[in-house]
C-alpha cells in the first residue's frame, strides 16, 4: 500500500469538509458587532468577486517594474549591477540584475502617450510583463508602490531608535504572509480580511452550503473568516473522496469510511463531523455537476472558444476543455477554473465570491535571472488570459484581480540575487479600477543617502496593506461604517509617513 494514496484518500475526505459551508463550521462562531450578521449594501442584486493572486515567496517587484532613465535610472544602476566577472574575465558578473532600458514596455499615464514618470525618471514594466502592461496602458490596471505590513507608519529615524513598533519577525516568509494575509500587522490572529469579509457578506448568497471562499491553492489566512472557511478546488475541478482512483484498495478504504460515517455516532462532535462531511460531498456533486455543464456548454459542438484567451496569452494552441490542459502553467489552470467557476455563478446562487490564487517560486536568491523572468511571463500571461475571458463573459465589471506577496526584495545585489525585504509594489486589474496610474511613491532606489532603506536596500513601505485592503473591501461593498470591523488599523495610516493619507487609496471606483 502507497502512504501516498492513502494520504490523498484522506485529503480528498476532507479537503471540502472542513472547508465547505459557511454556517456549519464546527469551530464557534463568534460575534461580529453584537452578533448580526449583515446583508450589506447591493449585495442580493449584483455579483462582485475578488481574486487575490499571491506571489509566494516575496517577488522581486524592483525587477518588474523598473526606471527607464533619470536619476532612478542611475540608482537602479549602480543598486543593481553584478560584483567580480564572469566566467573568461571581463564580462559581468552573471548575477547582474540590470534590465536594460531599451527592453522595457514603457507604461503610459491614464491610457495617454505621457509616459509615467516620478522625479524625473520614467518607468516600465520587464521584458516578460509585456500582456500586464497592456492593461496598464489601456487603463484596465493600476499599480500601487511600496506597500507592505505597518502597524503604524514610521520613517528610517524611527525604525533605527525603535520609538515605533513593526511587524513580528519581520523579513520572514511565513510570519509576513500572515501579516499580509490579515491585514493587522500587530496580531498573530490566523483571521484574514477576505474570510472576515465573508463573514459580514455570506448571507447574501442564497446557497448557503458552498463557501463564498473558493481557494485554488489550498490553505491560506486570507479566506479564514471567524464563521466563513474556505473551499477547496484543484484545478482541474472538485477534489472530493468519491474521485478516488479506481484500485480495488483504494476503493476499499472508501467504502470504510463511508461506513465509518453511516455507523451511529453518540459523541456531538462525531455527530457534527459527519453531517459536515455529508454536506461536503453534497456540495461536491453541486460544483461538479456546474463545471460539467460548463464544460458541455463551452465545448458546444466543439465549437466555443470561451476560454481561448489563456493559451493566447501562454502562447500554446487552444486545447478544448474535455482534451486537457497540456502546456498550460499552474496559474493559468488555477484562473481558468476561477473563470469556469464564476461563470456558474446563477446555478450556484453566489452573488459575493473571493477567490485564492497562488504562484510560488518567487524566493529566487542566486537563480534570479533564471527563473525570475518565466515567473513574471507567467503572471502577467495568466492575468491577461483571465481578464480577457472575463471580457467574453460579461464579467469584466464585476471581477477585480490583485497580486499579493509577503514583502519585496532587496535593492541589493550580493553577487547572488536579492534577499528578503519589506515594502513593494502589487497590480490591480479590472474594468472598475482607475487604471494607468501609480498610486503612491515610488521609491529611491540607491543604497546610499535613501531615506527608507532599513538596510541593505530593504524598503520601508509608505503605504499600508491595510489601506490597500480596505479599499479593496469598499469596492466588494464594504460600508464606511463596518471598516473597523476589518481593518482597526487603517485609522492610524495618515500624516506625511505614509504617500497617500486614509483607508482609501482611490485605485477603485466608487461603489454603486
Amino acid at each position: 500500500m502507497s502512504w501516498m494514496r492513502r494520504r490523498d484518500l484522506l485529503k480528498a475526505s476532507l479537503v471540502g469538509t472542513v472547508l465547505s459551508g459557511s454556517a456549519l463550521s464546527l469551530f464557534p462562531k463568534l460575534a461580529l458587532a453584537e452578533g448580526a450578521v449583515r446583508t450589506l449594501r447591493g449585495s442580493a442584486t449584483d455579483y462582485r468577486a475578488l481574486v487575490c493572486v499571491y506571489l509566494y515567496g516575496g517577488y522581486d517587484c524592483f525587477s518588474a517594474i523598473v526606471p527607464i532613465d533619470g536619476p532612478a535610472r542611475q540608482q537602479y544602476e549602480d543598486s543593481r549591477r553584478g560584483t567580480g566577472t564572469g566566467p573568461g574575465g571581463g564580462q559581468q558578473n552573471p548575477s547582474d540584475l540590470r534590465i536594460p532600458s531599451a527592453d522595457l514596455v514603457p507604461l503610459f499615464q491614464d491610457g495617454t502617450t505621457t509616459p509615467i514618470s516620478q522625479g524625473g525618471s520614467r518607468y516600465g514594466l520587464h521584458p516578460r510583463m509585456a500582456p500586464l502592461a497592456q492593461l496598464f496602458n489601456q487603463r484596465r490596471a493600476a499599480i500601487v508602490a511600496n506597500v507592505g505590513p505597518l502597524v503604524r507608519p514610521l520613517n528610517l529615524a524611527d525604525y533605527n531608535a525603535g520609538t515605533v513598533p513593526v511587524p513580528a519577525q519581520l523579513f520572514s516568509h511565513s510570519d509576513q504572509t500572515v501579516v499580509w494575509q490579515t491585514p493587522r500587522a500587530d496580531t498573530s490572529a490566523r483571521t484574514g480580511w477576505g474570510g472576515r469579509l465573508a463573514d459580514l457578506f455570506y448571507a447574501s448568497n442564497p446557497n448557503q452550503r458552498l463557501s463564498m471562499n473558493i481557494s485554488l491553492d489550498g490553505e491560506n489566512v486570507f479566506q479564514a473568516g471567524q464563521s466563513v472557511l474556505p473551499y477547496f478546488v484543484g484545478d482541474s475541478g472538485v477534489e472530493a473522496i468519491g474521485t478516488v482512483g479506481p484500485e480495488s484498495w483504494n476503493e476499499h478504504r472508501r467504502n470504510t469510511f463511508n461506513a465509518m460515517l453511516a455507523r451511529p455516532h453518540a459523541h456531538p462532535f462525531e455527530r457534527a463531523l459527519a453531517q459536515r462531511i455529508r454536506v461536503a460531498e453534497d456540495v461536491a456533486r453541486e460544483l461538479e455537476a456546474v463545471l460539467r455543464n460548463d464544460r458541455n456548454a463551452a465545448n458546444n459542438g466543439f465549437l466555443d472558444d470561451t476560454y481561448q484567451p489563456f493559451w493566447t496569452a501562454y502562447g500554446l494552441p487552444w486545447q478544448r476543455l474535455d482534451q486537457g490542459r497540456p502546456g498550460l502553467p499552474r496559474l493559468g489552470r488555477q484562473l481558468l477554473m476561477i473563470a469556469r467557476v464564476m461563470r456558474q455563478r446563477v446555478p450556484l446562487q453566489m452573488t459575493r465570491q473571493l477567490f485564492f490564487a497562488g504562484i510560488g517560486g518567487f524566493d529566487t536568491h542566486d537563480n534570479q535571472n533564471a527563473d525570475l523572468p518565466d515567473l513574471l511571463g507567467d503572471v502577467a500571461a495568466g492575468i491577461r488570459g483571465f481578464y480577457d475571458v472575463l471580457t467574453a463573459v460579461g464579467l469584466a465589471d464585476n471581477v477585480t484581480i490583485f497580486t499579493a506577496s509577503e514583502f519585496g526584495r532587496t535593492l541589493s545585489n550580493n553577487g547572488d540575487g536579492t534577499d528578503h525585504g519589506w515594502g513593494g509594489h502589487q497590480f490591480v486589474i479590472g474594468e472598475r479600477v482607475v487604471g494607468g496610474r501609480v498610486y503612491g511613491q515610488l521609491p529611491h532606489l540607491g543604497l546610499s543617502g535613501n531615506p527608507q532603506n532599513a538596510g541593505w536596500g530593504q524598503i520601508i513601505p509608505t503605504l499600508a496593506v491595510d489601506q490597500y485592503a480596505a479599499t479593496l473591501a469598499t469596492w466588494f461593498g464594504l460600508p464606511d461604517s463596518e471598516r473597523d470591523l476589518i481593518f482597526p488599523n487603517v485609522q492610524y495610516m495618515v500624516g506625511t509617513k505614509v504617500s497617500i493619507q486614509g483607508p482609501n487609496l482611490g485605485f477603485m471606483q466608487p461603489f454603486v
